[in-house]
């Protein structure tokens, strides 16, 4: 396969090789098919719970989330942040 790189890509690829980031093009080319796959895993992932949300509201399991709603849901992830940063910084002590 070969690839065709623009000229803004090629000189991007000059300047981290340049700076000892990368040996190589076929290096830069790979790093990205790298991240690519990483990111495809990622959405992958997403659409998966996505989809199991959606499940578990066609199951009645989800909740309406209104403004009271929104303001406790706040409330008690406030309220177990700081429980378990004391716990926390009780073991550090």
């Amino acid at each position: 396969m070969e690839v065709t790189l623009t000229a803004d890509q090629q000189a991007f690829i000059q300047l981290a090789m340049a700076d000892g980031r990368l040996r190589s093009e076929e290096e830069a080319v790979a790093e990205a098919l790298a991240l690519w796959e990483e990111r495809e895993r990622n959405r992958i992932a997403f659409l998966a719970t996505l989809t199991d949300a959606r499940a578990s509201l066609a199951r009645g399991e989800g909740r309406e989330l209104t403004e009271d709603g929104l303001q406790e849901l706040a409330k008690s992830v406030k309220e177990r942040g700081r429980a378990r940063l004391a716990t926390e910084l009780a073991r550090s002590a």
